[in-house]
């Protein structure tokens, strides 16, 4: 599957805004990279999956508790409660995320230097214990 042109700027937006986040955090929760980094978050999300798509995923009723703190923590995050912000984003964005950390998880045991590393007996417990569950494939 090939994606559009829209769709290869949404990844590069997204790319960058989560940059920009991991950049803010690391420099002591900035309030400005942060702020930055998700709008280009969302402005990617949109650009990828669609705003009708982007919509019906974060209205679904089973996933109003992460919609609620990941919109609540960027709203702190602009209001220049970094900190705060973006510890209820990051309880939001497991809610809304969580049930992908498994297909992330199986692909980067597939890669070259992390899948060693993420299959020795001691890692691989941990992992699957943090990811959740295990696919059956």
């Amino acid at each position: 599957m090939w994606l559009s042109d829209t769709q290869k700027i949404g990844v590069g937006l997204t790319v960058f805004g989560l940059f920009f986040m991991l950049l803010g955090v690391l420099l002591m929760f900035d309030g400005g990279l942060l702020a930055i980094g998700n709008i280009m978050f969302l402005a990617g999300l949109f650009l990828l999956i669609g705003i009708q798509k982007t919509y019906a995923f974060f209205a679904r009723p089973q996933k109003l508790r992460g919609t609620i703190c990941f919109f609540g923590g960027i709203v702190l995050v602009f209001i220049k409660w970094p900190f705060v912000g973006m510890c209820v984003e990051a309880f939001g964005f497991v809610n809304l995320f969580g049930d992908f950390f498994p297909v992330v998880v199986s692909f980067l045991r597939k890669l070259p230097i992390i899948g060693p590393i993420l299959n020795t007996p001691g890692v691989s417990k941990v992992v699957d214990m943090l990811s959740g569950k295990k696919l059956p494939v």
